[in-house]
């Protein structure tokens, strides 16, 4: 069978190996399209792991819709004149394995020569018009969960300065990185949820005041109840925090409330910026156990780490208590 065959899909209308500029694609009736495009820069050494996690996180955006990743297509930037070819290989196949887990098709893609490598994906997902996610869905009453933990960021800055123990570092940024926010999105639309994002870039604490903002609501988070991993808090004490965290929460000061003991390393790791985090869900509380049972028997995280109040002009969008 040729590499072109393997590639192929009923949902393709065009053949992947006719070198067509590109992709013709039959649509399901009723649904609506979920569209996103994400790429990073490399944040672990493994290029085959590499592509797993930056294909995750491009996958992510649809999965906190509610939505299905139904097509997918490669974004490649690689210095192709200085470095071996295998490594482009083990990143192309890295993300071809998630697309495949995710249940899409790959469509093609588009690469150019950079002195920097870069990978990611453009995904194209289907969801029901009438009921997905948004940031702009969170109600009074609502309860946050959150699905993966928190400090991918610092362990990303510590295993770029060869810092600490990096084997380790780099198998637990694979593992909650490489992670799909499959059973999540599944929670989206088995429960009618109407209120996610995914924990990316701007941190749990960004992301929750967008969120907050979007839904004119006030969002409550438990400082002790988000689930970090001990590793990140340990390399955050010693001072391994990313550039990119310490902005998200500069940006979010003037609206974020903190408690006046607060663990100045744990408040650092609210806004540690992410990659390929977990989702929040927002989840009313009559469906609270649910959510968490079908989250804990898919194999995520299903930590309680916060809920939605009324908005009040005199307190702050964001309070962390």
């Amino acid at each position: 069978m040729s590499s072109f065959s393997a590639l192929s899909d009923e949902r393709l209308l065009t053949a992947p190996g006719a070198n067509e500029d590109a992709a013709v694609v039959r649509f399901p009736e009723g649904k609506a399209l979920v569209q996103t495009l994400d790429f990073l820069t490399p944040i672990v050494n493994n290029p085959h792991w590499f592509g797993q996690i930056a294909a995750a996180n491009s996958l992510s955006d649809v999965y906190a819709m509610g939505g299905e990743p139904y097509t997918a297509m490669n974004i490649v930037c690689f210095p192709i004149d200085t470095m071996d070819k295998d490594v482009l290989r083990q990143i192309l196949e890295g993300g071809l394995e998630k697309i495949r887990e995710s249940g899409a098709v790959m469509a093609g893609g588009h690469s150019i020569k950079d002195k920097e490598i870069k990978y990611g994906l453009s995904v194209t997902g289907i969801v029901d018009p009438a009921s997905f996610a948004s940031n702009r869905g969170l109600k009074p009453g609502d309860q946050l969960l959150l699905t993966k933990p928190v400090g991918t960021g610092v362990l990303a800055t510590a295993l770029k300065a060869g810092y600490g123990d990096t084997a380790k570092i780099e198998e637990l940024i694979f593992r909650w990185g490489a992670r799909l926010n499959r059973a999540g999105a599944a929670v989206i639309r088995a429960l009618g949820l109407r209120g996610a994002t995914d924990v990316t870039g701007f941190g749990l604490g960004g992301h929750a005041f967008e969120l907050a903002k979007a839904s004119g609501v006030g969002v409550e988070l438990w400082l002790d109840k988000i689930p970090y991993m001990p590793e990140a808090i340990e390399l955050a004490g010693q001072g391994m925090i990313p550039g990119g965290s310490a902005l998200n929460k500069k940006y979010c000061h003037s609206q974020v409330s903190l408690p006046p003991q607060a663990d100045p390393v744990l408040v650092d790791l609210v806004f540690d910026a992410q990659t390929s985090g977990g989702l929040i869900l927002a989840v009313p509380e009559a469906k609270l156990e649910q959510a968490r049972d079908m989250l804990l028997a898919a194999g995520d995280l299903a930590e309680h780490i916060g809920q939605v109040l009324p908005r009040d002009l005199s307190r702050k969008l964001l309070r962390i208590t």
